[in-house]
């Protein structure tokens, strides 16, 4: 019963002083909130970037002339090997002999116009070549109409499938499917409609069209294109040994000698996510730390608001022990209410914190987070804090000579 009654005097003590008590509790959550918000919105941006990358297919692998590009700070740039070429991109799909598939792709163009009739997009329009296998390799996958063919990605055929929004501001809510449409100086065919998937790493496929792999060569803008090839394989387990035999055939396709260093990237699918999974532990020791410094300047706070309620307080201390508290008793109850103010404020702060993670996670199209480690964690760290910060005036309470405390005024 020791425990419930002190808990009933800390909360008559609050009562007491309701403005001070809150303003200490506010600083605590507001510590708390920032810390919970930012780990609760990494979270959400994990799990987002997850599923961005399984739905380009988790065993798979692509060749490039340069790696993924991603920095932190003033990290290096990654090296640039000369161009993969359209003949050395279809040289190594005819030969890798291997149970996967290969898809070959490249960016025309980042800055079309796309026109339909009396209609046009913004100039921000991205064209992709892509083979038989491209949209698969890049998760995307079709709301109506078709893919391209083989023969129609060898030849070059003057047929397109576009992404979501080109389709609004061309079509309205209309079909597009076998409209003819001015992509720079070609007219093409609307063979396909993509399904809308929002934007990934600052590319977003509902602003594309997509065109025949020959087709995109013809069209291309860059003076010194380099085609990417991606590699889907059946199962993880193999993916080491394809890889292996992909190094070497492409190796040969680039005429290198065995003292020669690849001149090409080999990036798995899941490294672009764990490379960024690696670089947002620094915004993580950046979240706790602003966590932990508001923290403990609200720890301050609260044990001069507690070493100001010892001092208020000295008569009913005095009180207490002339009718039997021993100073185990007064310890106990000033930390149990230093305790319950910071639990007061670590509640208001957990939830700021899920609220705010979550509404950018929302923003970003993401999932609904409730942390519970976090949520754990933080009434743990509460309880910590109220216990550090407490004890010092819990400690001076349970010293005063009660003879002297009662003539205290």
């Amino acid at each position: 019963m020791t425990y419930i009654e002190n808990v009933r005097l800390a909360i008559q003590s609050i009562k007491g002083n309701r403005l001070r008590t809150m303003l200490t509790a506010l600083i605590i959550a507001i510590g708390l909130s920032a810390l919970v918000g930012i780990l609760t919105t990494l979270d959400a941006v994990k799990k987002s970037m997850t599923e961005a990358f399984s739905s380009m297919g988790a065993n798979s692998f692509t060749i490039r002339n340069r790696g993924t590009g991603i920095r932190v700070g003033n990290g290096q740039r990654p090296k640039a090997f000369k161009s993969i070429r359209f003949e050395d991109a279809l040289a190594f799909k005819e030969r890798l002999k291997t149970p996967a598939t290969i898809a070959v792709s490249i960016k025309a163009s980042n800055i079309a116009t796309i026109k339909y009739g009396g209609k046009k997009t913004n100039p921000n329009i991205s064209i992709q070549g892509v083979d038989e296998n491209g949209l698969d390799a890049q998760g995307l996958s079709l709301s109506s109409g078709r893919n391209f063919s083989t023969t129609e990605a060898a030849l070059g055929s003057n047929v397109c499938i576009i992404g979501n929004e080109v389709s609004k501001t061309l079509f309205k809510d209309a079909s597009p499917l076998d409209k003819i449409i001015n992509v720079g100086n070609y007219r093409l065919k609307v063979i396909g409609l993509l399904t809308s998937k929002g934007s990934s790493m600052g590319f977003s496929g509902d602003r594309a069209v997509y065109v025949p792999l020959l087709k995109a060569k013809l069209i291309n803008s860059f003076p010194d294109p380099s085609y990417t090839i991606t590699v889907m394989v059946p199962s993880n387990d193999i993916m080491d040994n394809i890889i292996g035999e992909a190094t070497s055939e492409f190796r040969n396709i680039r005429k290198l000698t065995a003292s020669q260093t690849n001149n090409f990237e080999i990036t798995k699918s899941d490294a672009v996510a764990q490379t960024l999974f690696e670089n947002l532990k620094f915004i993580v020791i950046g979240g706790v730390a602003i966590g932990i410094i508001t923290l403990i300047g609200a720890s301050i706070g609260l044990m001069n608001i507690m070493l100001v309620s010892v001092t208020e307080r000295t008569r009913e201390i005095g009180i207490r022990k002339a009718i039997g508290a021993n100073p185990a008793v007064i310890r106990k109850q000033f930390l149990i209410e230093a305790v319950v103010i910071c639990l007061m404020g670590g509640a208001m702060g957990i939830l700021f914190g899920i609220l705010l993670g979550n509404a950018i996670s929302l923003m970003m199209k993401g999932p609904f987070i409730i942390p519970w480690l976090f949520i754990i964690g933080g009434f743990g760290l509460c309880i910590l804090v109220g216990i550090a910060s407490g004890y010092y005036p819990a400690k001076k309470a349970s010293k005063l000579d009660p003879v002297e405390a009662l003539r205290y005024e």
